[in-house]
């Protein structure tokens, strides 16, 4: 009997219960608003800050509405003007370079390897054309962090690291977010910890971080962030520094406090299933695993295998017969974007110069997230029912 897996790949886990306790007592005292607070009281924003700065090791934190709005905030502490370029993944999703044209800058894509990170040769080749990179650990893949930082000292290149997909992350001893001048995050639904949307951005730098905070809209405000800069370094900064104003809120602070502090046993939970759907599909005729470095220490909230060389029409078929089985696969390489895929060709707003070894590698990307309503039995199933379709149609062609 052929199988079919009756999971959703968007539902995620509830979230716990301290979290729903907690956003509770906001919504009862109705102090939303990050500067809202009682006498003696530590807002909620404040301490997820104070908290998550703590937890990545860094100096200071801010929260704020969006992953996309820290990228953005990122740039315009650095200096990012209109008309400048910054050096960006061509394997990304849509806020990335979004953010960058926020700001009004120029995206200037880099090439994507067969293990779905940043081309560093591609990189070294390009990195006298900007001075900022804003590195994507897109899909939770880390490049060589070593080699990358060497070359963007070499060049002088500022680094904005895009954390969304690697919260909890490591390269060798060093979280993901903490190589960088500035590490961006995003607690949007489908990410490592769930507010519906916000973000997180952290610095070693009293400085930028100063301007994040004037740019994230506190007003006079700032001597009420806790892991923020001291008074003194927004002299200079707080009357020359717009407001565009992107808080987090105490409600999803709240949230997402009692998910930091079980981060690291979810990130197991997340390893394990990717595990039990990369072995299944090991030495599938025609489907190519992802090679994951030893000192790369990822956090797999997702999967993706690559259908090299392949057609477009025996592509659909995979993506097809999946679907009609349970399995819903998203197909970067569509010529259309669909749902949140899309790749660099795609943003008309940035138009680049064709990548072709680039390209040979965006068009085989299959790309499947792994929430945690599934079971590891689930995930057994899923590569099962993958395996099956990916070596039917490889053996039909």
């Amino acid at each position: 009997m052929t199988e079919v897996f009756k999971g959703n790949f968007t539902q995620q886990e509830p979230l716990p219960q301290a979290a729903i306790d907690a956003a509770m007592a906001v919504l009862n005292h109705g102090r939303l608003h990050r500067y809202n607070e009682a006498d003696g009281e530590i807002a909620q924003a404040a301490a997820l800050e104070t908290e998550f700065a703590a937890l990545m090791g860094a100096k200071y934190c801010l929260g704020v509405a969006s992953g996309g709005f820290a990228l953005a905030t990122a740039l315009r502490a650095l200096g990012v003007k209109p008309g400048d370029k910054v050096l960006t993944n061509a394997f990304t999703l849509a806020p990335v370079p979004g953010s960058i044209a926020a700001v009004g800058a120029i995206p200037i894509f880099v090439g994507v390897t067969e293990d779905l990170v940043i081309d560093l040769d591609d990189l070294a080749a390009k990195a006298e054309q900007a001075d900022v990179l804003m590195l994507s650990h897109m899909r939770g893949h880390i490049v060589d962090m070593d080699r990358l930082m060497a070359l963007a000292a070499d060049h002088g290149l500022q680094v904005v690291e895009d954390c969304a997909h690697t919260m909890g992350a490591k390269w060798g001893d060093t979280w993901s977010g903490r190589f960088g001048a500035i590490g961006c995050y995003s607690t949007q639904t489908y990410k490592h910890v769930n507010s519906g949307e916000g973000g997180l951005l952290i610095t070693d730098d009293e400085d930028l971080m100063a301007k994040a905070t004037m740019l994230s809209g506190s007003y006079m405000l700032y001597g009420k962030h806790r892991a923020g800069a001291r008074v003194e370094a927004f002299e200079d900064v707080r009357l020359g520094t717009p407001n565009i104003s992107g808080r987090m809120d105490n409600l999803r602070a709240s949230i997402l406090r009692p998910q930091l502090a079980n981060l690291a046993v979810q990130c197991e939970r997340w390893n394990k299933r990717y595990d039990v759907v990369d072995g299944g599909l090991a030495d599938t005729p025609g489907l190519t695993l992802i090679d994951r470095p030893a000192q790369e220490h990822f956090v797999a909230s997702s999967h993706q295998f690559l259908l090299l060389d392949w057609s477009d029409d025996a592509i659909r078929a995979v993506v097809d017969r999946c679907l009609a089985r349970g399995v819903e696969l998203k197909w970067f390489g569509a010529p259309d974007p669909v749902g949140f895929t899309s790749r660099y060709s795609s943003w008309t707003y940035a138009p680049s110069d064709p990548m072709p070894a680039s390209d040979r590698v965006l068009r085989a990307v299959m790309d499947m997230r792994l929430p945690l309503t599934f079971s590891l039995e689930d995930c057994a199933q899923i590569a099962r029912i993958i395996r099956s379709e990916v070596a039917a149609v490889f053996q039909s062609q």
